[in-house]
């Protein structure tokens, strides 16, 4: 059997210390689309299902990953924009965290050659987004998450 190009993956295996949100859920822009009069571009569609795409970028939390993933993009078909979880401060300090978890998390590998020597990159894209150890409960995305198959 041969790998498909892309593959499910476990949230826990690509982010094995968790990861933080950073800033907010934002549209992917079509950069191969013509450009709107008023300058923007259309949101890209999914190749797959043919929804909107949104990209939600993410810090890696484990101390023992490669420091040029620290930032990390996971892109997520939708209808409506995701809804992240909500922020948690840290107590005695200014400091909010967004922690978060991928639903139906995909990985594809490719080669990044845009730096000084070509290099093997991944490239992620998940169902949902939620907080951690919520990936069963219903969302506007997965309403049938934790309900029992039939």
């Amino acid at each position: 059997m041969a790998m498909q190009r892309r593959f499910a993956v476990a949230h826990g295996d690509v982010f094995p210390a968790g990861a933080v949100m950073k800033g907010e859920v934002q549209p992917v822009g079509d950069f191969d689309a013509p450009k709107r009069e008023d300058g923007s571009r259309p949101q890209q569609l999914d190749k797959e299902t043919g929804l909107p795409l949104w990209q939600v970028v993410v810090a890696d939390l484990d101390d023992e990953g490669n420091k040029s993933d620290a930032g990390v993009s996971v892109k997520i078909p939708s209808r409506v924009q995701p809804v992240p979880p909500v922020a948690v401060s840290i107590p005695g300090t200014p400091i909010t965290l967004r922690l978060v978890e991928f639903v139906g998390l995909t990985a594809l590998p490719y080669v990044d050659d845009n730096g000084n020597r070509p290099r093997l990159a991944w490239s992620y894209k998940a169902e949902d987004i939620c907080a951690p150890g919520k990936a069963d409960v219903a969302t506007p995305a997965r309403p049938d998450a934790g309900k029992a198959a039939a």
